[in-house]
């Protein structure tokens, strides 16, 4: 009985430490149409803070954990100063602020419709309509 009790724990664990690994994969997307190659960092970076127009960013829903990981690590900001940055454009008509979707779903289909327009999701979103062109790390 306490074997049987070890190798369940055991498998309990493996499986938690698979569903977070899982759960911590944000990729970056284009419309499987796009011609865009893998970008760097920075590329992602200056698109998705508005210094850059050769792509059209598509973010996620507000407190989502695909939005904390991406804004955190890829462009080294957490939600409230990218926020305040966009806002700073919008109001000095600078820029528009990144079209804003309420899930994973949504925004694989808006990226998907779009050559131009790139976005970022958890992997488990991903299908043949869009590819991955940045993985967060």
């Amino acid at each position: 009985m306490k074997r049987s009790s070890k190798t369940l724990i055991a498998a309990g664990l493996t499986f938690t430490a698979a569903l977070q690994q899982t759960r911590a994969d944000t990729v970056v997307i284009v419309s499987a149409q796009s011609a865009v190659a893998p970008l760097t960092t920075e590329q992602i970076s200056r698109i998705f803070q508005g210094k850059s127009n050769t792509m059209t960013p598509v973010d996620i829903a507000e407190h989502s954990y695909a939005r904390r990981q991406f804004y955190t690590k890829v462009i080294g900001r957490d939600e409230a100063q990218v926020k305040a940055q966009w806002s700073r454009l919008v109001f000095t008509g600078k820029g528009s602020a990144p079209k804003e979707l309420p899930s994973g779903a949504e925004v694989v289909k808006a990226v998907a419709a779009d050559p131009n327009a790139i976005g970022y999701v958890d992997r488990s979103f991903v299908n043949m309509t869009v590819k991955v062109i940045y993985t967060v790390k």
